[in-house]
């Protein structure tokens, strides 16, 4: 509990707790993470799952990659430092629990997916029957992700 404590008197904790102004600019960057970080996943994710065929991966693959990442390290960010506002409540809420528990394995797959020859496949134009099936499992687990942060609110 000291690091709970600790986490509360953190300076940025303070900052947005004491100012609606601060609260909202670190939230709203919070939901350009997740936006940035969903926006990307999914079409890349629909993709590999044999939609906009005439989408060559070669061409959208990187750049929907790296825009995920960037939108996962903001949303990872912003989500830490919202956390430390009210971490006691957020510890007690199933629905934070959910979201965390969905958020280790939407990351987990990631790293599945591309320790499993991912970027090479690629290369040569393949998409294999494992890329699709943890293209599927990266979807839900990203949406499911989504719902759980949205169900924070209402426990």
């Amino acid at each position: 509990m000291d690091l709970v404590a600790g986490l509360e008197a953190w300076p940025g904790a303070v900052l947005i707790r004491q100012s609606g102004t601060a609260y909202l600019f670190v939230n709203a960057a919070h939901i350009l993470g997740i936006g940035l970080l969903v926006g990307a996943v999914l079409p890349l994710d629909l993709r590999l799952l044999g939609f906009f065929r005439a989408v060559p991966l070669a061409v959208i693959e990187a750049f929907l990659t790296r825009a995920a990442a960037v939108g996962l390290a903001l949303a990872l960010a912003t989500g830490f430092w919202l956390f430390t506002v009210k971490p006691d409540e957020y510890l007690a809420n199933e629905a934070f629990l959910w979201k965390l528990g969905l958020l280790v394995l939407a990351i987990a797959n990631i790293g599945l997916q591309h320790a499993g020859g991912y970027r090479r496949a690629l290369a040569n134009g393949t998409v294999t029957g494992a890329m699709r099936f943890r293209a599927a499992v990266s979807a839900t687990l990203w949406l499911a992700t989504l719902l759980a942060g949205r169900w924070i609110g209402f426990l």
